[in-house]
């Protein structure tokens, strides 16, 4: 094959539009054209001269790759767009390309997420197979008992699927709540709020502190910054991928 030429699904990878395998089902279900062609599974595009489009919106490959990290305030949603007309996490990012957020955390959640246009990078971290630790500082309402943590940190049956073990710790004992740290290697979703709802839990506050070795620190709520290189690889290393 060419050099300018790619398999369709790792150039909508690529470009961040999804990752292979969903860029495959998207081939199969009609949506995507090249030149203007309804495009089958197998099929290749010359990146150069080509155009692929999806449900008629075309896509391109970024000309700057963005690694970012941003404090998501509550009350934004982890999305490019919402159709409900809801502030999202990308009205907080003023770069030249289209970004888009890594993985997720809910409207009412805030702190660590990452966003990119790389699509290799971002399907790397997010693949099911790629166990890249998230950790958590949670307040939880009232007393946290050592059954309920151990519960926690050994798994709970969600969906009738137990939770992969955990991370659990105390970090601090209030008067009327608990503040303790979860980490974990996997995540579904609204996992940790399901996880202590299975304990008769309430959550006041949950706020995602790490993503890997990517610490949030200091950064103001609502502030992004550049991932810096050693980061980046760091993220890539904890998700047995390489970067090219």
């Amino acid at each position: 094959m060419p050099d300018n030429k790619v398999r369709l699904q790792k150039y909508l990878a690529d470009a961040g539009v999804a990752s292979r395998r969903k860029a495959e089902e998207l081939i199969a279900q009609g949506v995507v054209r090249v030149n203007n062609r309804t495009a089958k599974i197998g099929d290749s595009v010359d990146v150069k001269n080509d155009t692929v489009t999806v449900r008629g919106k075309r896509v391109f490959q970024a000309k700057n790759l963005y690694y970012i990290l941003l404090n998501k305030p509550r009350g934004y949603v982890t999305t490019t767009d919402d159709e409900l007309g809801r502030k999202c996490v990308t009205d907080l990012v003023k770069v030249k390309e289209r970004i888009y957020p890594v993985g997720r955390l809910d409207r009412v959640s805030e702190g660590a997420l990452i966003l990119t246009n790389d699509g290799k990078f971002a399907n790397a971290l997010m693949h099911p197979s790629h166990h890249v630790a998230k950790t958590y500082r949670v307040t939880v309402r009232g007393e946290m008992s050592e059954g309920q943590m151990k519960r926690l940190a050994e798994g709970i049956e969600l969906d009738g699927r137990m939770t992969a073990p955990a991370g659990v710790r105390t970090l601090e004992k209030l008067e009327d709540r608990t503040v303790i740290e979860i980490v974990l290697h996997e995540g579904r979703n609204r996992q940790i709020r399901r996880m202590l709802e299975a304990l008769e839990k309430e959550v006041i506050r949950l706020k995602r502190t790490a993503v890997g070795s990517v610490e949030l620190g200091s950064l103001p709520v609502g502030r992004y910054r550049d991932l810096t290189e050693k980061e980046i690889e760091s993220l890539l290393k904890s998700a047995g991928a390489d970067r090219e």
